[in-house]
């Protein structure tokens, strides 16, 4: 070895070790600001304190018509569930957010019938950025035995990212997504600043690690972003004859 490379070596490893004599365990302690208390629910699917509550099973008073927003929500509320009214169109969050958790339970019927995205279709648009179906869609479907596109099933981001697998449950049972969305943010000019993430566990199970997305959803082509701010969660009427999916236990924390 080079003498003087040893040299500086054994200098170094001296400072080192002589700071390590110095160094103390309350140097890499923070103590402030204080961490926000939360208190959480009794178990995971309840909402903690800080949580807003967008369907307690009673009401659809944090929802209006997607059509229109000046106008309520009508789909049909009974038994503690919310069940999609094909007459009706999608219904929306009165409230806009930008980066959260959410927690959301849906459930097909039991007696869906139909095949492929014929059955039990509907969405969980995580951001609705204009009319209709437009912004990035989480995708609800019976995916129980029922072969479709991959990108297309449910817990994909639909038309660009599949699941890591498939936890669904049989029909009629109650499915669960959990949630964290980090909004996109744009420069002045429209460009993109950062794009969105989206993680989600499906019945628990990891189904988007971080995904990073492409731009809000598009059913043909490929998806380019448009800039907007914080944006309502749509939650979609696809029209199918297999409907009403049925939600349930909605909450969030804006984070």
């Amino acid at each position: 070895m080079n003498y003087k490379l040893a040299l500086t070596i054994l200098l170094a490893g001296s400072s080192f070790a002589a700071f390590a004599q110095d160094a103390k365990p309350e140097d890499t302690e923070v103590w402030s600001p204080e961490v926000k208390v939360v208190t959480p629910g009794k178990t995971t699917a309840d909402a903690p304190s800080d949580a807003i509550i967008l369907f307690d099973g009673k009401n659809l008073d944090e929802w209006s018509s997607a059509d229109d927003n000046s106008k309520p929500a009508k789909w049909t509320v009974g038994k503690g569930i919310v069940t999609v009214n094909k007459k009706e169109g999608g219904i929306v969050t009165k409230r806009k957010f930008n980066n959260y958790q959410l927690h959301i339970e849906w459930q097909v019927p039991k007696n869906i019938t139909g095949s492929g995205q014929a059955r039990g279709n509907s969405g969980v648009f995580l951001a609705s950025i204009g009319k209709g179906d437009a912004g990035y869609e989480l995708q609800v479907l019976d995916s129980y035995q029922n072969k479709t596109y991959v990108n297309g099933q449910a817990g994909s981001i639909y038309k660009q990212f599949a699941p890591l697998a498939n936890p669904i449950k049989q029909p009629g049972e109650w499915q669960t997504y959990d949630v964290i969305w980090t909004a996109p943010t744009f420069n002045e000019d429209g460009s993109v600043k950062t794009t969105a993430h989206v993680t989600v566990f499906f019945n628990g199970v990891l189904v988007q690690n971080n995904t990073e997305l492409l731009g809000p959803t598009q059913y043909i082509g490929k998806p380019h972003y448009v800039k907007h701010g914080a944006a309502p969660i749509y939650l979609q009427s696809h029209g199918d004859p297999s409907e009403p999916d049925s939600f349930r236990n909605i909450w969030i924390r804006e984070l």
